[in-house]
């Protein structure tokens, strides 16, 4: 599994997804871009999987105010440049954007740039709630526009059937995982959250 994931909103559980998939598609992570360094997703994705060092990739941007990427990036005098978010390596990959899909790196480059410049096929986080639908409707429609191949969805929050139905049938996207909220949320809670499709094929069957 090789994938960068991302979301359709900050909080939609997005941290909690790359954990679930690192568990479950024996990936390495990579926040290439962290605004906030108080508590980091790179962190929370340690606790939860329980996985040492040799399973993260540093951060090629931590910036210290838990804002838009651009706007944490001005305040602290830093200029976010694309040819320096470069892939490392090869193998199972979780790649974690930051915040939703049209969130501002710099003057020029939003978030899904910088996913259509790795190559890799997205997976979309989404709320289950009231609200989700129009929300992730309108970040598959982005996707597709860019022309980036998407594995399909991963949904958090409580079991809402009709919202699930809208995203699957208006969306035309698959769901990959439902993960509950859980509590407690830790590495065996995870694990017990079972794929609904074969991890290592997700690269070829995304739409």
């Amino acid at each position: 599994m090789r994938c960068f994931i991302t979301a359709t909103d900050t909080d939609a559980g997005k941290t909690v997804a790359c954990a679930w998939a690192m568990l479950h598609g024996d990936a390495r992570y990579w926040k290439p871009v962290q605004a906030g360094l108080e508590e980091t997703d790179e962190a929370t994705v340690r606790t939860l999987t329980g996985m040492g060092d040799e399973r993260f990739h540093e951060t090629v941007y931590a910036l210290p105010e838990p804002l838009s990427p651009h706007e944490s990036a001005r305040r602290a005098g830093i200029v976010i440049e694309m040819s320096k978010l470069e892939l490392p390596g090869d193998g199972p990959l979780v790649v974690e954007g930051a915040g939703g899909l049209m969130v501002p790196l710099n003057n020029e480059s939003l978030v899904i740039d910088f996913i259509k410049q790795t190559g890799l096929t997205a997976i979309l986080v989404c709320r289950t709630t009231l609200g989700t639908i129009n929300h992730s409707l309108l970040s598959l429609e982005a996707l597709r526009a860019r022309e980036i191949p998407i594995a399909g969805v991963i949904l958090c929050g409580p079991d809402i059937p009709h919202n699930r139905a809208a995203i699957e049938t208006y969306g035309k996207a698959r769901v990959i995982a439902h993960i509950p909220p859980l509590d407690p949320l830790d590495r065996n809670a995870l694990l017990a959250v079972r794929p609904e499709i074969d991890l290592e094929k997700l690269s070829e069957t995304s739409s």
